[in-house]
Formats: C-alpha cells, structure tokens, sequence
C-alpha cells in the first residue's frame, strides 16, 4: 500500500483535529492548585480518557500519581506477534503568564496568520492529537499494525516526578519495543527532526533572611542588610559579565558537534531586541544543548505599584538550572546548593528547598526504529531529509524510560518548534506541521512494523 491513502486521510481529519483541539487547550488545566482548579485536569485527563475509549483502546485508566495528578493509560492491541510501541504526550501546560498580552485568550484556540493559537497547543495537548490522527489513519487504511500503549501525563510541566514514580512502581505498564515522546519539535517549520539529547532540570527555591522584620530604609537604610539586596547579589554571582552560567565546580565548556544553529536565525527565533547581545561564549548549539544554563524564574519581592520605603526582611527567589547530557543532575544540585550557601552576601540566613529535578538524555539514533523515522519522514516532508537536534528544554521520564526498558528505542519528534512559542504569551501550532508529522508518525509504526517481521 503506497503512503498516498495515509496523507490523504489524515488531511481529511483535520477538520475534525481542529475542533478537538479547541476542547482540550479550553481546559486551563496547569497542574498546579495555587494557580487553577485542580478541577480543571481532572476534566482534561476525562477528555483524554474518553478520546482513547473512542479510539477502542482497552483498559482505559485514570492513574493516580504520587504528585496528586493523573495520567492517562489506554492499550490498543495489534495483530499477533506485532511489536508494541508507546505514544507519549502530556495534557498539562504551563500558566499562560500575563493574559493581556496574549492578542487572543489563552484557552481559547484561535486561528490567525496561519497558525493556531492557545496554551498547549503545541506543549503538548496538540502533541495527543498528532498521536490520534496517526492512529485514524492506520485505522482507515488497513489497521494499526503494532500494539499501542498511549500515557498522557498529567504534570509534566510542574516536574513534580508523578508518572516517573508511578512507572517505577507499575514497570510492567509502559513496557515497550519501542517509545516515540511526542514533546518536542522541528527544528524549525518544514525541517523533519528527531532530537538526539535533552538537557536535565533542577529547581531550588532559595530563601534568604537578614532582619526580624522590614524596616524604615531612611532610619536603618546604609547599615542594615537588606534581604532584597542580597538576594539581587546572590543572584548575579551566578552569572559571569558575558553571561556565562557560573556555578562553582560545574563544567560548562562543552561543545555541540551536530547540526549548528546560526545566530541570525536564533536571534530572530528568540525575538532579541535589536542591539542586545546574546550571552555566553562558543556557539549558539554549545549554549542551548551542551551547557548548562541557570534562570531566574521568579522572585517574591514588593510590586512597584504599592511600593513602601523599607528594608526588606526577606527575601525568595525560584531557579532553573538546565544540566546537559553527561552531567548528573543530583550532582549538579549539590554543586547550585553550596553555591547559593557559599556566596550570600553578610552572613544573610540561607534556606534552599529542592522543587523539582529531572536527568537529562541522550538517543540512540542509530537504532532500527530511527531508520523507519528516517523513511516516513522522507514521505511526509517531500524534498527534506530527517535532521537530529538537541533541545534545551527537559522530559524527565524519558530517563525513567530508558532505565526501566533499556532495549526499548525512545524516539522524540513533536509540534514545539521554534515559532511555537512554548512557555511563552501567544502560543501556537503549525497546522501544517501538525498534519505532516501526523503522517509521519502514521508511516513510521507501518514501517516498523514491516521491519519486525521474521
């Protein structure tokens, strides 16, 4: 069967893909209860359950996870002696920041320029819907030739470990020949890309105490410390004057030896205002794949609108360190806590708490599995041959996954390239890019199927 039918099915589902999106981005569901309804994932995670039971996928399950969330389970069986493979998104999404900048609401997916716009739309919740036309097609054209398993998680954003946990203590659920996270992204739109490493993650929050309480900035102002101030220090110590992320004992020379990333393509991706230089040293691949790289993601501090003349008594700050393959994230927490301990300024009281941590991972993209990427996407991308990229950002199970199942093959595409604009206001989705890489990955589980036959 040539892969004609395939591309032609799934483009006559995108109808049908659009309208399912807008309900499931309408879920404000941010796995965190200080900020949404924990109400609102529980009726994402029902939406997802009640897509797969459509599907007929069996054994259907809402799993409650150590974190308080839910992830998602269905099987779908394939024909005798057919290789099982794992589809993997996550239907939780990151708050969508300040709503007024958003040139549409947030939860409401709107079409405009071309592309679709809406929190999750391409992080991940349209990364579900790419596995379901996949599956549609196969369905129309033939059937599904492998044993599916589908896992949506429900906190992935948060890194709060609960699908890791449960994998670890349920090993037999997600066991698979092979697993595809649907969680990245093309390199950029129209360029086919698995991505060979993701960097890990650690999260502290980091407390810093200096008064009994705040106080006049005219009366004690000069002598007293302020917390505020030390906070402001700490957090310049790491970073160099060019950038660089500097925390004490941690390697941050490697190099990318892959496909590069030009600067006037990244500046124009990271939208940097003219005139601003990026930071760090080597290449733009080295500083995003290779290296570590810490944020600051929040800090408690006063808003200026309310503003009193005080000492700050207190003061709490939020960081991300992302940790490159080859480096251990326990070990890096070790190194970014002493850090924060050893470099408060005048003797201000130090607490560090630990809020989320995640390894990070390298592909094996020599394997069998990548060949029939290689082939579907060569189908679906006329002209283009499948690249291999890093990416920043961090999954945290695909190492549960690759520890737990280590012949498994984990394979990572996705919709979050970099006009998607994830994490960030105005989040969108190529549908173009959504209905290619459907295809993709429809051809991808008939070409792995056809090379697991005896």
């Amino acid at each position: 069967m040539t892969a004609r039918p395939i591309s032609e099915t799934v483009a006559s589902l995108m109808p049908r893909a659009k309208a399912e999106l807008t309900e499931l981005v309408a879920f404000r569901s941010v796995a965190d209860p200080a900020q949404f309804p924990k109400s609102e994932c529980e009726a994402a995670a029902d939406w997802v359950a009640d897509a797969l039971r459509a599907e007929d996928f069996q054994d259907v399950a809402l799993l409650d996870t150590p974190d308080g969330t839910r992830s998602v389970y269905g099987f779908l069986p394939g024909p005798a002696g057919a290789p099982t493979v794992l589809l993997y998104a996550h239907y939780d999404v990151q708050p969508p920041l300040d709503e007024s900048a958003w040139l549409s609401p947030p939860f409401e997916l709107t079409e405009r320029d071309g592309r679709w716009f809406g929190r999750g739309a391409a992080d991940c919740k349209g990364g579900f819907i790419m596995h379901l036309l996949a599956l549609r097609a196969l369905k129309a054209n033939g059937g599904v030739p492998v044993s599916v398993k589908v896992i949506a998680e429900g906190s992935e954003e948060q890194g709060t470990g609960g699908l890791e946990q449960y994998a670890e203590a349920h090993p037999e659920l997600l066991a698979a020949d092979t697993i595809v996270i649907g969680d990245t992204g093309n390199f950029r739109v129209g360029l086919p890309t698995v991505t060979a490493t993701l960097r890990g993650m650690t999260m502290l929050r980091v407390q810093l105490d200096t008064l009994e309480g705040n106080l006049h900035s005219g009366q004690f102002g000069g002598a007293a410390p302020d917390a505020l101030a030390a906070m402001i220090q700490l957090l310049a110590s790491l970073r160099a004057e060019d950038g660089t992320t500097t925390v004490d004992g941690l390697t941050t020379d490697t190099e990318w030896d892959g496909l590069q990333y030009p600067v006037g393509e990244f500046r124009k991706d990271a939208k940097v205002l003219d005139g601003v230089e990026l930071i760090g040293t080597g290449s733009v691949a080295d500083r995003i794949w290779a290296r570590p790289a810490v944020t600051v993601i929040g800090i408690d501090c006063p808003p200026v609108v309310g503003a009193t003349p005080s000492l700050q008594a207190s003061a709490r700050a939020q960081i991300s360190l992302r940790v490159p393959p080859g480096q251990d994230v326990a070990e890096a927490t070790k190194l970014l806590t002493a850090h924060l301990r050893s470099h408060a300024p005048w003797g201000a009281r130090v607490s560090v708490e630990q809020v989320g941590q995640g390894q990070p991972f390298r592909a094996d993209i020599t394997s069998p599995a990548y060949t029939s990427m290689a082939e579907a996407m060569r189908v679906a991308y006329p002209g283009e041959e499948m690249q291999s990229s890093g990416m920043g950002g961090s999954i945290p199970l695909c190492n549960t996954l690759a520890g737990l199942y280590p012949e498994a093959e984990i394979l990572l595409i996705g919709l979050s390239e970099p006009e998607a604009q994830i994490h960030a206001v105005n989040e969108s989705v190529s549908p173009e890019e959504l209905e290619r890489l459907s295809v993709a990955e429809a051809l991808f589980l008939r070409n792995y199927a056809e090379s697991r036959k005896v």
